[in-house]
């Protein structure tokens, strides 16, 4: 095969949604030929992995569609327009669980599904909470719920946490800490 690189040819809108945007991305590929690729256009997102002064780590439980079942995840949301992760990580705290953030400090940055979206989730933490009041969007509800992090982990590892940001997430923050 010879060293070429791929190339979109054309992007095709098949769906315009809420969230997510559907196109048919028609590609050339490096043998020339020609292939067609779905794509998930996404606008972003950001999370955080809020710790208490006695340092329980709150957790959101909400329903998932996609999944039919509640999950237990970090605070999390996608961009609002113009607006940059960390400000975003921010904003979603306080709205879902009633909590302002003193100090934000970032972990990583994930790709969520690299096969056929390009959501990026910029992942942060806060060990300095204030209490402020929780604002659910009209179509949210979640229960608010503290653990340990090595609660979280045995989370992880038994199934009862399975949404990857979260994972991601639990697993970045103890390594900072055994790190520290």
């Amino acid at each position: 095969m010879e060293n070429k690189e791929y190339k979109r040819l054309k992007r095709t809108p098949v769906h315009k949604g809420h969230i997510i945007d559907f196109y048919t991305d028609t590609m050339e590929l490096p043998s020339g030929k020609t292939a067609d690729w779905d794509f998930i256009g996404h606008k972003g997102a950001a999370a955080i992995v809020p710790v208490t002064e006695d340092g329980k780590i709150i957790m959101v439980r909400q329903y998932r569609n996609a999944v039919e079942k509640y999950t237990l995840e970090i605070p999390a949301g996608g961009l609002n327009s113009g607006e940059d992760m960390k400000t975003c990580a921010g904003r979603e705290l306080e709205e879902e669980t009633g909590y302002r953030a003193e100090e934000i400090g970032h972990l990583i940055d994930l790709y969520t599904t690299v096969a056929f979206c390009n959501e990026k989730i910029g992942i942060y933490y806060t060990e300095h909470l204030i209490p402020s009041r929780q604002h659910l969007d009209e179509d949210e509800f979640v229960s608010i719920e503290c653990y340990t992090l090595e609660e979280l982990v045995d989370f992880i590892f038994t199934g009862q946490i399975d949404d990857a940001k979260t994972i991601a997430a639990i697993l970045a923050y103890k390594t900072k800490k055994e790190r520290e």
